[in-house]
């Protein structure tokens, strides 16, 4: 009796055990990997290039470090209005991305006449899959969705950049619930 109460309790152990492994194995699974590229900067001048593309980068990461989303970065600026999709295909291969976002920084200049106010911006995005294919697009005005008259261009970049993300999430809920969320 005591061999059979013994192998009962050994088999019962083995199988709660197996069973937590799978669980932890499938929240694994869903961890999405995301890869961004550097932002197409407008107007194309150099020196606002690196402020923007840091500035861009602390907003995305600041947004990831509280979801269970990995964020990729290539140091690659693709073009935000001719994206090829073999290049998306191939950059999500070699990063094992699940999903690739392309995005544009355009400033414009907010004041009356000679006197200029503040840099506002505004950040589009676009979500393509692994496989190269279009998901969705958003854009993110930092002067017509927040009304913000004065601040720093660098904190413009960061909330279109979190509005952008934001945008984008709000979309992809909409589409397909349980696919495509980030």
């Amino acid at each position: 009796m005591r061999k059979i109460i013994l192998f009962t309790a050994i088999i019962s152990f083995l199988f709660v055990s197996i069973t937590s492994v799978k669980a932890q194995k499938n929240a694994d699974d869903r961890i999405k990997k995301v890869l961004y590229f550097n932002p197409e900067v407008e107007p194309d001048i150099d020196e606002i290039k690196e402020p923007t593309n840091n500035a861009f980068f602390d907003a995305v990461s600041d947004n990831f470090s509280g979801r269970r989303n990995k964020m990729l970065r290539a140091e690659v600026q693709v073009a935000f209005d001719s994206v090829d999709k073999k290049t998306i295909m191939d950059y999500c291969s070699n990063n094992d991305a699940d999903f690739a976002i392309v995005s544009k920084v355009r400033y414009f200049k907010v004041g009356i006449g000679k006197y200029v106010f503040s840099n506002q911006v505004v950040v589009s995005m676009k979500l393509f899959g692994a496989d190269g294919s279009f998901v969705t697009e958003t854009d993110y005005d930092t002067y017509r969705k927040n009304m913000r008259l004065l601040g720093s261009t660098v904190n413009s970049v960061k909330i279109g950049t979190e509005g952008a993300i934001r945008d984008m999430i709000k979309k992809l809920r909409k589409l397909k619930p349980a696919e495509t969320e980030l």
